[in-house]
């Protein structure tokens, strides 16, 4: 305290938190304080930062897996470690050189959707590749496990919806009524109106001609390979299937004039909260991939979803915010205006120098928490 007294009773002016201040603000910290009602006193707590500076290196994912197992990066921001990737980073890990993290599975998993737009609406294949049943069968056809195992080393698990086991609060567990079955998912083709109807083991409409369509995906990545898979599972089932694999410049190009069949990409979330997401689930939403910016909704299934996130989003209460969403995800699985086949799991790498990473579930995982990263000394 400020002041002369030497009698030991304290009086003038506190110095103590204006020091402690002054000294945090040099060190580029915070100070935050926080006090409770009914409770004596107020709360101080300094946060100090544990690096200088972070620099971050803008790669591909490819480029990024290198330096990282070279020593020349000491954490990973692009991504996580992709499957092909994973057995060399265990023999740099194994080395002492790296340290691996395993986070759980992916919060934003890729989706395949259909054109339901009105772009696509004079297509005469519309009479089947526009049917809920359509879907159902390309969704009953797929193997997912398969996927996981052969695609993803077994660094995957099957899903089928948009919210995965890694978005605890919201995610419900609905599957639908069909799961890999080749004479179920043929079914479902014949009740869209697609029949092997001369015996050559594929499947034609009414008028004889070949039921065949395209799928858009991302060039160099892992959806590629994804799609070669589900390319030969439809083949089984009697659908003919054009994987054909751009850059995600042209992906996007294609998109925004409607000029295509069906596209499997994926997109990160802007918040784990659905409410947060209305772009996605609204039928007026500029991402509801399918049927972008509807004035009014096109079917009734996406009149009640629009209906129940608008519930969801407006009432205070956490349970029935839950049962709301649980709603709509069984809505969406019934409907499947997109496919979900896998999410990853995820595994991020940093150096052995790194310490107190803490992943969030979204990506940059190791970013979300930067203050909280430290840098250990090197040993003499």
């Amino acid at each position: 305290q400020a002041g002369n007294e030497r009698d030991g009773r304290r009086r003038g002016t506190g110095l103590g938190l204006a020091i402690v201040a002054g000294l945090v603000q040099e060190m580029r910290g915070r100070v935050v304080a926080s006090s409770h009602e009914g409770r004596p006193g107020t709360t101080f707590v300094v946060e100090l930062p544990y690096l200088d500076k972070l620099t971050a290196v803008v790669s591909s994912q490819a480029t990024e897996a290198l330096k990282m197992q070279a020593g020349e990066i000491d954490l990973m921001t692009n991504a996580d470690i992709r499957s092909e990737d994973y057995a060399a980073f265990k023999r740099v890990a194994d080395q002492g050189r790296i340290r691996l993290i395993d986070a759980g599975v992916g919060l934003d998993p890729s989706l395949l959707w259909f054109n339901l737009s009105r772009a696509h609406a004079d297509d005469p294949r519309n009479a089947w590749l526009r049917q809920k049943a359509f879907r159902q069968g390309i969704s009953c056809a797929v193997d997912r496990q398969a996927i996981a195992n052969t695609v993803y080393l077994g660094a995957a698990i099957p899903i089928y919806g948009p919210i995965t086991p890694a978005n605890r609060t919201w995610f419900t567990d609905v599957r639908p009524a069909c799961e890999h079955d080749v004479a179920g998912a043929r079914a479902l083709f014949a009740s869209a109106g697609l029949t092997d109807r001369n015996g050559d083991g594929m499947l034609e409409d009414s008028t004889g001609t070949p039921a065949r369509f395209s799928i858009l995906t991302q060039t160099g990545n892992i959806r590629a390979r994804v799609m070669a898979v589900v390319q030969e599972h439809l083949r089984q089932a009697g659908l003919q299937v054009d994987v054909v694999a751009v850059e995600p410049g042209a992906i996007f190009q294609r998109f925004g004039q409607g000029n295509y069949d069906s596209i499997y990409y994926g997109v990160q979330a802007s918040a784990t909260d659905p409410a947060l997401n209305p772009g996605f689930w609204l039928s007026s939403g500029d991402f509801h991939f399918w049927n972008p910016g509807q004035k009014t909704p096109a079917t009734d299934w996406e009149r009640r979803i629009d209906a129940l996130m608008q519930r969801q989003s407006a009432t205070p209460d956490l349970t029935e915010r839950q049962r709301a969403f649980a709603d709509v995800q069984r809505i969406f699985v019934d409907e499947l205006p997109a496919i979900y086949f896998v999410t990853p799991k995820v595994t991020l790498a940093v150096s052995s120098r790194v310490v107190n990473p803490r992943p969030a579930p979204q990506i940059p995982q190791l970013l979300w928490s930067a203050e909280s990263l430290g840098a250990a000394r090197a040993r003499r």
